[in-house]
């Protein structure tokens, strides 16, 4: 009886979730972003949101609520009902901003679902374009010859590029002096200029700078050289490789959105990354298309926290 019972249970929560998925969406979906219009999760809201309708006839609304390192949109996202009508775009702060406060008004584990991760853009190394260092070993060199004498450009404590180069440190055993800064645009205009002689940042950031001749890329923190620096080496091919720091873009929705919505979800954005136009506009602002399941990215954002919980720990920066 108690086996009938389990069973008829189980078939009971699974017809369920497929009346959830075969009724979704039947009103407007939000997707939020916590950043402000423009940039590439911008971008990412804005084409997932446009397939999104496109598939299903429903309007996707894209809510820009910036602000406090990402933590007022996350927020925001993780005490909305879990019905699969309000998304998440999330990035990289989104793996290390536990390890950077104190405390969070959320738990990244436990409040949202993975949705899937959508695209990955390298931290790409850069200096300044009449700078004497044109390699990964000449920067080495230079750092260990000049402890802390070397300034490199950052977007603040805890930001993408300050991690990257702390992991940097680490891996090559040097120390550098960071000079924070309020957004990469800023920092990158100054590195330009000759105010800082580095930076890492993530590539559709350095890239228009590069293109333009104002900075110099020296090497790509990813598995094989991208196409829009083609000639460009990897951090593994200019004697770091162990060295792997990227940018990543993902969509997330609040813990207990139903599998079957997830899943619902998940295909959907499979199809649009497959497309040809959507793969282009991913590569013209240097991100590389991923995809794939929704466990894939848990796993994928599981290795993230642990990566940077380190990195953090042992350049002992101070939480916020």
């Amino acid at each position: 009886m108690k086996t009938w019972l389990a069973h008829a249970g189980l078939a009971l929560l699974l017809a369920t979730g497929l009346a959830h998925a075969d009724g979704y969406p039947t009103k407007p979906i939000r997707i939020v972003v916590p950043y402000p219009p423009g940039g590439f999760n911008d971008t990412l809201a804005r084409i997932v949101g446009s397939r999104l309708t496109a598939a299903w006839g429903q309007p996707v609304v894209v809510d820009n609520k910036p602000g406090a390192g990402t933590i007022i949109g996350t927020s925001f996202v993780a005490k909305a009902a879990p019905d699969g009508y309000t998304l998440l775009v999330v990035q990289f702060p989104f793996g290390a901003n536990p390890w950077l406060y104190k405390s969070l008004p959320y738990d990244t584990l436990k409040d949202f679902t993975p949705v899937i991760l959508a695209g990955q853009s390298p931290m790409t190394l850069v200096v300044t374009n009449g700078s004497p260092i044109r390699s990964v070993d000449d920067l080495v060199k230079s750092a260990k010859g000049t402890p802390g004498k070397i300034n490199y450009g950052s977007s603040g404590s805890g930001s993408s590029n300050h991690l990257a180069m702390a992991l940097f440190e680490r891996s090559a055993g040097v120390s550098l002096a960071q000079v924070p800064y309020k957004g990469s645009t800023p920092m990158l205009t100054d590195l330009a200029g000759g105010q800082v002689e580095v930076a890492f940042d993530a590539l559709p950031h350095v890239l228009p700078f590069v293109k333009s001749g104002r900075v110099r890329a020296v090497a790509v923190a990813d598995r094989s050289r991208v196409a829009s620096l083609a000639t460009v080496p990897t951090m593994a091919e200019s004697g770091l490789p162990g060295y792997d720091a990227s940018s990543w873009h993902g969509i997330v929705a609040p813990a207990g959105t139903p599998p079957e919505i997830v899943r619902k979800l998940n295909a959907q954005i499979n199809d649009a990354l497959r497309t040809a136009d959507v793969r282009n506009i991913f590569h013209e602002q240097g991100v590389r298309p991923a995809g794939g399941s929704a466990a894939d990215f848990s796993a994928f954002i599981g290795k993230e926290l642990a990566k940077w919980k380190q990195v953090v720990h042992d350049a002992a920066i101070p939480l916020q």
